[in-house]
Parts: C-alpha cells; structure tokens; sequence
C-alpha cells in the first residue's frame, strides 16, 4: 500500500473542526483505494503565535519540509486583531509560507451544484444549470511581495505608505503553464485578466501571455479583458468564463468574488502549487479551505466541511496522483450536499445538520 505523507494544519477558529471531518473522510479513502495515511499536527496562525509567539514556527516549518504536501485550515480571528499588521495571523503565516515553498500557483474551482442554484444571489436564468469555472491566480509575485514597501512620515507632517507591484517574464511563463494546464483538462478556453491599459505590470503580463499561449498552446483559445470589466462580467454572466487566469491581487479579489456567485465559501477548496516537485515527482502543494475562521460559530459543531474535504480531494489529484480516490471523494460531496434541501443553510457556509453529521453524509456516499 502506498502511505501518502503530508502535514496537517487547522489552524484557528472553526479549522480544527472542519479538519477532523476531512480527515476521517481522506481515511476512508484509503481504506477503500489502498493508501495509508502518515502526517503529523502543527500550529499556524493565531494558535501558533499562543503557542509559540510567532504565526509561521520553525517547527512548522521543519514538519512541512518534510512532507509531500500541506493540508491547511484557516488562520485569524479577533483574538489577534489588536496586534500590529505584520504579526497578525493572516499576514504573518500566509505570505510567509507561500514565500517559504515557493506557492506561486493558486488553482480555485467556482463550482456550483445545479441543484443548489438557489444559494447563488445571481438570478437562476442567468445560472439555470449552476457553474463551473476556475480561477488561476499567480500567488507570489505583484504588489503582496513587491519591494519597496514601507510607511514613512513626511517633511508636512503626512503619512505615506508605499506597496509596489512587480512582475517578472519567469514569473507570468511558469503561471502561463498552469493556466494551460488547466485548460487543457477543462474546454480549452482561458481569459486572462489584467490592467493593461493603466498598469505597467499589465502591460507586460499580457505581452508575455500572448506570446507565450501563442508558442506553447496555439490551440487554447485565449481572450484579454480588464479587470473592472472581469468583475462586472463574473457577476452578470459567470459562465462565459472556463479558465480565468490572472495576477495576485486581481486574482483575490475576484475569486472572492467568485466564490460569493458560487453561494458559500463554505463550499469552495483551493489549490497553491509550488515551483518545487516532491518525492512523487508531484507539484507540493498547499491545500485549503476558501473561506475563512468564521469564528462566530467556532465551536458549534454546525461549520460546514465540504471545502475542508474537496481540499483533501485536491490534494489527492495534485500531490499524490490518486485520481480515482479524488474523484470519489467530489462525487460523494455533491451526491451529500444535493440530497434533501440544505441550500438556504449552505448559502451561509453552515450546515443545517451539523459538521460531524455532514462529513458522515460524505462518508455514506464514498
């Protein structure tokens, strides 16, 4: 049997819980597709900085070298909130541990199930048969890791602040890849948006794609838009899109925005790929939840774990190559979460019949 060996994560808030569902459910997996599990807990985030007075330990990190991949919970929440910026859990564990494994691709499904159209705040004729895009977003490049970056005071007495967005050829190519990728497994369609009429940045990321798409994957039909439009768009007709591609800080925002037309963050997983391979021959990868902590109802056992569990699913196709074991696992979530009629509660992220209780549903259907 082949023991797949990865560190686990929880993080903050409701990221244990939903954890301990997805795990029971990656067992499972095993149990049926023959594969064991080796992976051992570490702090991150709001629990770390109690635990060991900063959000990214060495000690994770040491745990996570020594792994095929990440699976991640969620970090934050309002217990840190009065720290200053740079310590915060979201900023001080996130950005570090991309940086730390050089998780420049993140891969985000917008799927929404036919039968949960009703979530969606998009009128169902313009979605009568749910959605199913991608986002791809480059994840360590642009204006999050860009240098200069600084808060002064000026001569005047003002304050001014400086974040400065950078790109190189290397870094749009090896996103370009993935986008590619991607598309090649889906409709052969990309859009790739950007700011080319204001931004530099832009300005070079869409020269780079053309010429690159154009060499590498003439046969993907590849459109240009601007990102004002690319919101506008994503709300009024998300399924014009199959693959939207794009840099960091577009990319957050917009797959955010994605996730809101989807119905509930609670039900959209993600994928940060890194430019490393691990043992497997396999991108290491980081997989998480979409949403957040929700740490208004951490603790009540009614978070819904349907994002922690397709997580494990990705992690299963990208990191492990266990393409039957991951398709097992979206199959038995859909068949789950479209059986009786939960929309209301999943538009929110909840589950009107309890975290343990969902991931038992999962498990019945795998």
């Amino acid at each position: 049997m082949k023991t797949l060996k990865f560190a686990v994560l929880p993080g903050d808030g409701i990221g244990p819980e939903v954890m301990e569902v997805a795990l029971d459910v990656l067992k499972s997996a095993g149990e049926k597709f023959s594969f064991t599990l080796d992976y051992e807990n570490a702090d991150i985030g709001g629990i770390a900085i109690d635990n060991h007075g900063t959000a990214f330990p060495d000690s994770t990190k040491q745990i996570c070298e020594a792994s095929e991949a990440i699976l991640f919970g969620s970090v934050g929440g309002p217990k840190w909130e009065s720290l200053p910026p740079k310590e915060q859990p979201e900023r001080a564990a996130l950005l570090p541990i991309r940086k730390a494994f050089s998780l420049y691709a993140n891969v985000r499904p917008g799927l929404l199930y036919p039968e949960l159209t009703d979530a969606s705040p998009l009128k169902k004729e313009r979605i009568p048969n749910g959605i199913d895009i991608v986002c791809i977003r480059e994840l360590t490049g642009g204006i999050y890791f860009g240098q200069p970056k600084s808060t002064c005071t000026l001569e005047n007495g003002e304050e001014q602040a400086i974040d400065t967005m950078v790109y190189k050829t290397s870094e749009i190519e090896r996103i370009s890849e993935v986008a590619i990728d991607t598309a090649r497994a889906r409709g052969n369609r990309v859009c790739s948006v950007d700011k080319a009429n204001v931004l530099e940045t832009s300005v070079l990321w869409r020269k780079v794609v053309t010429a690159y798409f154009a060499k590498h994957a003439p046969e993907i039909e590849l459109s240009h838009m601007y990102v004002d439009n690319a919101a506008m768009q994503l709300a009024r007709d998300p399924n014009q899109f199959d693959v939207l591609f794009t840099e960091n800080m577009f990319g957050d925002i917009l797959s955010d925005e994605m996730g809101v037309i989807c119905g509930s963050l609670g039900m959209l997983a993600s994928a940060s790929l890194g430019a490393q391979k691990n043992s497997l021959g396999l991108p290491f990868g980081l997989y998480e939840p979409s949403g957040g902590t929700a740490p208004d109802i951490a603790g009540q056992g009614i978070a819904n774990p349907c994002a922690q569990i397709l997580s494990v699913a990705m992690m299963l196709r990208y990191s492990f190559g266990q393409l039957e074991a991951a398709t097992a696992i979206e199959t038995a979530v859909e068949k789950a979460v479209t059986s009786g009629n939960r929309t209301g509660d999943i538009a929110f992220g909840l589950d009107p019949i309890g975290t343990k209780a969902m991931g038992e549903a999962v498990l019945s259907y795998l």
